[in-house]
């Protein structure tokens, strides 16, 4: 079975509480980094009920993979135990080196119907194309968040976003280079800009790339899940989660992030 089939497998299993799939996939002692699920696999299955009284599905929007990573995009419906009757999430999913389902990290943050550029959180494009580009396109996003968002060279984002072209779908931004300035302006006028402190993950798949960064808004320190495609080094949408890291009712302490070598 290759990668994304594996993952999209496990989803289908948790969905549909088929724990038999779930144990044949995953590995004993999964890994979890939500903060309100238990780690382990076996206290991962206990709670599997839960999302079938309350009807809980999963959409998958658009699924990449870098090396043993799985990235994904998902609204979940009835989906109540996560917080909103819909939800927005990235989740990330790590095989280890036997293919087993291994660690999972996530964001989210609930389905918002009106933006302010008319897009949803989640439409555009879903198939990755400039394979050969992943590279290219991970150095050029986490550049871009160095620069524009943890502030070292914000003069810079021409550098990086397409003036002919930014789709946005942050429901509170509208489309377009204009779009981000007037945030910015709106933000630090309110003395609330998000600051990004540390990315802790950059994964990619041709002309798309997740990074997952750590920092402050609205007084607490959040989560950023920043998914971008580029095109010709620029660039051209965005899509985010942005989620505030809790402190209470934690399920687990493997926190929000704890990625290897990066």
């Amino acid at each position: 079975m290759s990668t994304k089939a594996t993952v999209g497998t496990f989803l289908g299993a948790v969905l549909q509480n088929d724990p038999a799939t779930m144990r044949e996939l995953a590995n004993a002692d999964y890994i979890q980094h939500n903060p309100f699920i238990p780690t382990g696999l076996e206290p991962f299955i206990q709670m599997l009920p839960v999302l079938q009284e309350n009807g809980t599905t999963a959409e998958n929007i658009r699924m990449f993979q870098d090396g043993q990573y799985v990235f994904m995009h998902n609204i979940w419906r009835n989906a109540k135990p996560f917080g909103a009757d819909e939800m927005v999430s990235f989740d990330i999913i790590r095989l280890d080196e036997q293919g087993k389902v291994a660690e999972h990290w996530d964001a989210m943050t609930p389905l918002v119907t009106e933006t302010a550029s008319g897009r949803t959180q989640t439409d555009g494009p879903t198939v990755a194309t400039d394979l050969d580009q992943t590279e290219a396109n991970k150095a050029l996003a986490r550049a871009m968040v160095e620069d524009i968002l943890m502030g070292k060279n914000p003069n810079k984002i021409t550098d990086y976003i397409s003036a002919e072209q930014y789709d946005q779908h942050n429901p509170g931004i509208k489309d377009g280079l204009a779009g981000i300035v007037e945030a910015v302006e709106y933000l630090t006028a309110q003395n609330n800009m998000f600051r990004y402190t540390k990315i802790h993950k950059v994964l990619g798949e041709g002309n798309f790339v997740l990074t997952v960064s750590e920092g402050q808004w609205n007084g607490t320190t959040n989560v950023f899940y920043d998914l971008l495609r580029f095109e010709n080094g620029k660039a051209v949408e965005h899509w985010d989660v942005i989620q505030p890291i809790p402190t209470e009712g934690l399920a687990n302490d493997n926190g929000m992030f704890g990625f290897k070598n990066d």
